[in-house]
C-alpha cells in the first residue's frame, strides 16, 4: 500500500521531471470550442511545455516549461515570454491565477532541496519576488477561493495514508484539512461562487470526480464511469460547465496520471449529470492538470503531444 501511494506522488513530480526531456515531444496548444467541438491550434512548442491557464482579461495563457513560467498572447502571435519568478525556478504544472487577475501562484521545489519537493509562493501576475505559504511539503497547488483569501492543494502529509485535500490562508499559518479518505485526493478548485471545491478521488477504487462543500463537508461523487479514471475537474468561469481529462482503465493504476497516454476531455453540467466527450487526444499529464477557461466560459485550452521520432 505504500508503494503505491509513493507511486502517486512521484507521477505528479513527473511535470518536473520533464525539464529532463524538454526535446523529446512537441507540445500543441489548441483552443476547444465547447459549443462547436472545434479545436483550433494556437502555438507549437520543440520543447515540453504544460498547463495553460487563461488570464481573466483573455489576452494572455500561462504555462510552465523546465521549472520556469512563460506566457504567449491569446492568438498565438509572437514568442513564448518568461514570467520573472526570481529564485523560484523549479515549477511545476501546478499553478494558478487569482479570480482578479492579479496574482500568480505556483508549486515548486527549492534549490535546497534533497529528494522532491514542492512548496507554493505567491508572486505578482506580471512577475516579481515570490512570497512563501505552505509550510510544510509537497504540496501541490490547484484552487484559489473567488473571494482571494485561501488556497486549495493537495499534500502527502502522511505516505501510508496517501494525499488529502487542505486549504491555507493566503497569508499563511495553519493548514486546514478537508479530506481524510484512504487513498490519493487531488485536483482541488473552488467553483466561482465559492462555495464548492471539486476534486477527483481514488477513494471508490477508481479515480473519479467529486464535489464537497468549500468546509469539506457533503463530499459528494459526480462521475459514475467503470471504463475510465477521472482527473482534474475544471469549473467555467460562469459556474455552468466542468471539463476534465480521463484515462482509460488499464492503460495506467488509477492513482496515476502520467505523460504519453491516449486521453479524452469531457465536459458535465456543474449540476452533476450525464457527460459528454469533447476530445481524443495525446497527452495526459501536462494536458489540463490546472484550470484552463476562457472568461468567455465557450473555451478552453490545453495541450497535446507528438513525440519526436529523431531525438
Amino acid at each position: 500500500m505504500k508503494r503505491f501511494f509513493l507511486l502517486s506522488m512521484l507521477c505528479m513530480a513527473i511535470g518536473v521531471q520533464a525539464q529532463q526531456q524538454q526535446n523529446t515531444v512537441t507540445s500543441i496548444l489548441e483552443v476547444l470550442d465547447i459549443q462547436t467541438g472545434e479545436r483550433k491550434v494556437l502555438k507549437e512548442f520543440n520543447y515540453h511545455a504544460e498547463a495553460p491557464n487563461w488570464t481573466r482579461d483573455g489576452k494572455w495563457i500561462y504555462f510552465n516549461s523546465g521549472g520556469l513560467i512563460y506566457k504567449i498572447d491569446t492568438e498565438g502571435k509572437g514568442d513564448a515570454r518568461l514570467v520573472d519568478t526570481q529564485f523560484v525556478s523549479k515549477c511545476n504544472n501546478d499553478h494558478i491565477l487569482s479570480f482578479d487577475g492579479k496574482w500568480l501562484a505556483v508549486s515548486s521545489s527549492t534549490n535546497a532541496s534533497s529528494g522532491y519537493s514542492s512548496y507554493v509562493y505567491v508572486i505578482p501576475v506580471e512577475g516579481g519576488t515570490p512570497r512563501l505559504v505552505t509550510p510544510y511539503s509537497p504540496s501541490f497547488l490547484h484552487g484559489w477561493s473567488p473571494d482571494g483569501k485561501t488556497l486549495a492543494y493537495c499534500a502527502f502529509r502522511d505516505y501510508q495514508a496517501g494525499a488529502d485535500i487542505y486549504t491555507i490562508s493566503i497569508d499563511g499559518g495553519d493548514e486546514v484539512q478537508l479530506t481524510s479518505a484512504p487513498g490519493l485526493d487531488d485536483g482541488p478548485e473552488y467553483s466561482p461562487d465559492g462555495k464548492h471545491i471539486w476534486f477527483n478521488s481514488v477513494r471508490t477504487g477508481l479515480m473519479q470526480v467529486w464535489r464537497m462543500n468549500a468546509d469539506g463537508s457533503e463530499q459528494t461523487q459526480m462521475t459514475f464511469d467503470e471504463t475510465r479514471n477521472a482527473w482534474f475537474p475544471h469549473v467555467s468561469p460562469d459556474g455552468k460547465q466542468v471539463i476534465y481529462i480521463t484515462y482509460h482503465v488499464g492503460d495506467l493504476e488509477p492513482g496515476q496520471h502520467l505523460a504519453n497516454k491516449n486521453v479524452e476531455l469531457w465536459l458535465m453540467p456543474a449540476t452533476g449529470g450525464q457527460p459528454k466527450r469533447m476530445v481524443e487526444l495525446f497527452g495526459g499529464q501536462g494536458t489540463i492538470n490546472t484550470n484552463s477557461w476562457a472568461p468567455d466560459s465557450r473555451h478552453v485550452a490545453f495541450f497535446s503531444y507528438r513525440l519526436n521520432e529523431n531525438k
